[in-house]
């Protein structure tokens, strides 16, 4: 029979390390973590109490460490090191100053801990991890938009934010009690309750000239971001049929979302893509024409009219 006893022992260490990590642990999220049983959790939980771990539990709510006991430091595998100079990188390339300074910080404390052989090999990969972004994802009139937005979402404070309007290139000021923070299509957002509008907005970091945290409590007990972000919005829409090139087709996986895909199928040697659109008018053709001349629209005529008026319009420009 396979000794489990190595890997028992190394998840029971990760097991207290996680517990220290978070004021409650739910079993289940545990179970989720190292892929195995509730019953193999609720083990593991009685071992280390014998072992005279002080964990304090609560039905239905999770595990927790007594106030005051704390893990003696632990070392990291050259496996989680290399995870730490990616992590580096992406907080330098996607996050604004204020926060990118707070982590640079906090990874100089990092690296004191680690063995003279695993500074050596952190050494000799950094310079070689390079990330890139197309566009500023912050404004340089709102150098801490993340570190105000975490500080208001944490302590449930509300936000003065001026901000300025894609639509009428006009900028407004705005008291919103922030809901969470996001990042998608290339953008940082952020969801709040906007007291200008009396409703929930969403905002793009870019577009923030200016933010800072009040004094002032929200007013409102709100869901997690999660369930907004889900939400069906009750928006008309019109059902669009493409048929795409195989070969073009992969290339349209990370935009598609964005324009309503529904499903695909596979119809000989295409791909038939079926969306419910928003904006037949002017978003999706637009989009439409940056791989046209490998598609066909199959429905509706309408799209077919839009994007030959956007190619009339061209074809006058460059004529």
């Amino acid at each position: 029979m396979l000794d489990e006893t190595p890997k028992r022992f190394d998840r029971i260490i990760a097991i207290l390390i996680q517990l220290q990590s978070k004021k409650i642990v739910k079993a289940q999220e545990l179970a989720d973590r190292f892929d195995c049983s509730l019953r193999t959790i609720y083990r593991d939980i009685r071992t280390l109490e014998a072992s005279g771990v002080p964990i304090y539990s609560e039905a239905g709510v999770g595990y927790a460490l007594m106030d005051g006991y704390r893990l003696p430091p632990v070392m990291f595998t050259r496996e989680e090191v290399s995870s730490f100079i990616a992590a580096e990188k992406l907080m330098q390339k996607f996050t604004d100053p204020s926060l990118g300074t707070h982590y640079a910080s906090a990874m100089f404390k990092l690296k004191s801990v680690l063995r003279s052989t695993d500074k050596d090999y952190l050494s000799n990969i950094e310079s070689r991890i390079v990330m890139q972004t197309a566009e500023p994802m912050f404004n340089d009139n709102s150098p801490n938009t993340l570190s105000v937005l975490f500080e208001g979402i944490a302590e449930k404070k509300q936000i003065l934010l001026t901000y300025k309007t894609f639509e009428k290139d006009e900028t407004t000021q705005r008291n919103l009690e922030p809901i969470g923070v996001f990042h998608d299509n290339n953008n940082w957002y952020f969801l709040g309750y906007c007291h200008l509008r009396k409703d929930y907005r969403q905002f793009r970091t870019d577009r923030i000239q200016g933010i800072k945290k009040t004094d002032v409590n929200f007013t409102i007990e709100h869901d997690d971001l999660e369930t907004y972000l889900t939400k069906t919005e009750t928006c008309p829409t019109t059902k669009v049929r493409l048929l795409i090139d195989r070969k073009i087709a992969r290339y349209l996986a990370s935009e598609r979302k964005y324009h309503g895909f529904i499903s695909q199928k596979e119809v000989d040697d295409k791909i038939e893509m079926t969306f419910m659109s928003r904006d037949i008018n002017n978003a999706f053709p637009r989009w439409f024409l940056m791989f046209g001349d490998y598609a066909e629209i199959l429905e509706p005529e309408v799209l077919k009219t839009n994007v030959l008026k956007l190619l009339d319009i061209n074809r006058k420009r460059l004529s």
